[in-house]
This record gives C-alpha cells, structure tokens and sequence, in this order.
C-alpha cells in the first residue's frame, strides 16, 4: 500500500479537472499552438486560453491580468522580482528574512556579492516578523523589502499588509514570496499593497514548472531572461499553453473552495495535534498558522530514525528543498530550537484529498514509534 501523503506543503497532486483540461491542449486535436502565432486560427485559440487563465489567476488574487507575468514557477518569479529591481541599481540594501525560501536566500546572497549589503531578520518565536522590526532595519539606500506571506516549514503567516503600508509610505519596493499562500489564504492584492508577489501552481493543484509574478503598475522589473519580447518584455520564452492553461483553473478552484477547505483542514489538523499530544514531549512550532501546516518536535527521539521508522507516512522534516542535507533546518533553528530539538521535528501538511482516517492513522502510527524509540532509548 502507498503511504498516507501529507506532504502537501512540498507539492499537491494536480486536480482531475486541471489535469483534463490540460491534456486537452498537448495534441493536434486539442488547443496545442504556439499562443505567440497570430497568423492564423490555432495561434489566436492558444492565445485565448492563455489570456483566459491570466484573468482566472487575476480574478483569484484580486488584480488587473495585465499585471500577471507568466514564469516556470517561484523560483524564477523570486528571482526575476529581487534581481529585476535591484540589479538596475548601483548597490543598495536590501531587507528580508532569515526563513525565507533558498529561492530568495539564495539571490540576496548572490547580490551581496555584487555590492548590496542584506539585514536577515530573525523571527520571534512563534516563527513571525513584525512591522517594527522592518521598521528598524530600514537604511537611507534600502531599495527592497522581501518577505514571505506564509513560511513554508511552520506555516506562520506574516503581516505583510502592514508591511506593504510601510513600505509605500517609504516609497520602497516590498516583494512577497506566496508559494505557500495561494489557495490557503484569502490573498487580495487591492486590499494588501503588495508591489511583486511570486506564486507557484504546484503548491494549489496545478502543474509543477509553471508559476507566475505579480508586478504592480508602476513598478518596474528588468528581466532576467531575453530572447523575443514577451510577456511586456520581462520574461522571453515560449508560453506553455497547457501549463498555463492548468495553473489558470487550479487558481480559479482553490479560491472557490478556500473557505470550505480552511475549515475541514484546521480540524484535520486539531485532531492531528490532538492526537499527538496523547504521548509526552510534543510542541507545536509556531502560532497563527495556515490551516494545512503543523510542524510538530518530540524530544527524547532521534529525528532520522522517526522519520525512517515512519514508512507509512510521507512526511518531511522540513522543506523539500533542503532534504538532501542532514543538518537541522535553518527554520526551526532561527526560532530558538537547539540541533536536537530540530532534527526531531515534523512538518505535517495537509490537504484537498486528506481524510479524517488517514489523520487517525498517522497519528496511531507516529504515536506508536515515538513510544517505541523512546523505550528502545530507555
């Protein structure tokens, strides 16, 4: 039998619907052009699905579709955001977080060496950052503020509405990194002032290697890949209709059905907790939390022999992105955890196709193996 998968946070399973609209655009049969020829009927019906979805994901984060721009996903939205503004400059400062996503951790260590100077803020220990301390790291040369919506390992959701208003009123540009937000948040970039927020289909049940950047009017983001002209001249390449396509109706359905999955995932996820804190030792890493996310220690347990002892289970021990490492996560560390207590921690994360028993399951089974290392231990 397969494991019970509650790994959500590192990718969703494409959704049915998604998936059949897409395979309707791979063939000859089916919507299959190049949305870039507009010389005849093929071009223009490709080029209209492509718009259609730019709406759908406009609609769903409450912006114009001009100001969507087509990516391979989070990691070139982040980067196309963070060097698109800053690398036009001659140095400055820039703003983030020491949890942020390598994707953003990465590109302010590269422009470090290309002469910006970076302040990492560590969160307090509920895992947040706060408006003040934004506030007091600005300098006279900080020309972006970067911070996540909602952290990909604890789930903690940032205020990055008060943020934004900060930073309009500094006249700095803030960009947010949303993986991890869409479809788990109601994300209203009219009501938020965000500037340039990064998204990624994969995480809301569409295809991975397609995403989007949100770029306000006004502001403006050199590009990082040339080569034709599109998408108003920041992102060249041939547009994926099929990806696009896919991400537009993930989008669309994760906004309908926001409210609905926020209240069944936070009781799965109360009685994930609960559960779990039927054997000793237990805490819960950060407060004010996405629904689908928990991120749960277990002192007096070897972290790598839990999660291999837990082959019923697909869980992580932080993000997928740092899982070929054995070091404890960076995450977990900046909230004050030592070495030990975070390597014995578990992301739990949760989502449209969880069920009440599979959250039973796990919560017997990881029970069960806490109890047995801990007397193996003893």
């Amino acid at each position: 039998m397969k494991p019970i998968y509650l790994d959500y946070a590192a990718t969703t399973p494409v959704a049915p619907q998604v998936a059949e609209k897409m395979a309707a655009c791979l063939t000859l049969e089916g919507n299959f052009a190049n949305p870039a020829s507009r010389s005849h009927r093929y071009g223009w019906m490709a080029e209209e699905a492509v718009e259609n979805a730019r709406n759908q994901l406009a609609q769903a984060l409450h912006c114009d579709s001009r100001e969507i721009v087509w990516t391979s996903g989070a990691t070139e939205a982040n980067n196309l955001a963070i060097k698109g503004v800053c690398e036009k400059l001659d140095g400055g400062h820039i703003i983030t977080t020491a949890i942020e996503h390598k994707a953003v951790l990465d590109v302010c260590g590269y422009l470090e060496t290309k002469g910006f100077t970076v302040t990492y803020l560590t969160p307090d220990s509920s895992g947040r950052i706060s408006v003040a301390q934004v506030e007091q790291a600005l300098q006279d040369d900080t020309c972006l503020v970067s911070v996540m919506y909602v952290n990909n390992e604890l789930g903690v959701i940032n205020p990055v509405a008060d943020i934004a208003a900060l930073c309009r009123s500094k006249k700095i540009t803030f960009h947010v990194d949303g993986a991890q937000a869409v479809g788990k948040v109601d994300v209203n970039l009219e009501r938020d002032g965000i500037d340039l927020l990064s998204i990624s289909a994969h995480k809301f049940y569409g295809p991975k290697g397609m995403g989007a950047l949100f770029v306000r009017r006004g502001v403006k983001v050199d590009a990082q890949i040339h080569g034709g002209g599109h998408e108003r001249g920041m992102r060249s390449g041939t547009l994926p209709t099929h990806q696009i396509v896919g991400l537009g109706l993930a989008a669309e359905i994760s906004v309908q059905e926001l409210k609905e999955q926020e209240a069944r995932l936070s009781a799965l996820k109360q009685s994930l907790i609960t559960g779990l804190s039927q054997v000793s030792g237990v805490t819960v890493n950060g407060e004010n939390t996405v629904a689908n996310i928990a991120n749960v220690s277990f002192s007096g347990v070897d972290g790598e022999s839990l999660l291999l002892s837990l082959h019923d289970l697909a869980v992580s021990s932080g993000s997928a992105c740092n899982s070929a490492t054995m070091a404890p996560s960076y995450v977990l560390k900046a909230i004050g955890l030592d070495d030990e207590t975070a390597h014995a921690s578990i992301r739990f994360s949760m989502g449209r196709f969880t069920t009440a028993d599979e959250i039973n399951q796990a919560v017997n089974s990881v029970v069960t193996v806490v109890q047995r290392l801990r007397a193996m231990t003893a």
